[in-house]
């Protein structure tokens, strides 16, 4: 070890107890870690995240009825018709 290093003012086991109780790291990806400026924001997030996932329209739940197709939907269903140019 060179003589630079000063461990005197050291503690040991400082984090010992949260490792014990249980910790949870998760690595963020570079560009997800700057939007996040720390864990509270994180935690923020995720609770949002999970009320959202409960509600009825994110749960998965189907409405009462199927979805109709779009106005314009419609239009690419049915087939063009030609108008019959009279014949002489």
């Amino acid at each position: 070890m060179r003589p630079e290093y000063d461990l005197s003012e050291g503690v040991r086991g400082k984090h010992d107890k949260g490792y014990q109780a249980g910790t949870n790291v998760v690595f963020l990806e570079p560009d997800i870690a700057a939007v996040f400026p720390d864990s509270a924001s994180v935690n923020q997030a995720l609770r949002l995240l999970v009320r959202l996932s409960k509600t009825k329209a994110i749960a998965g739940s189907r409405p009462d009825k199927d979805l109709q197709p779009t106005s314009r939907a419609r239009q690419k269903a049915q087939p063009k018709q030609r108008p019959s140019a009279a014949r002489g």
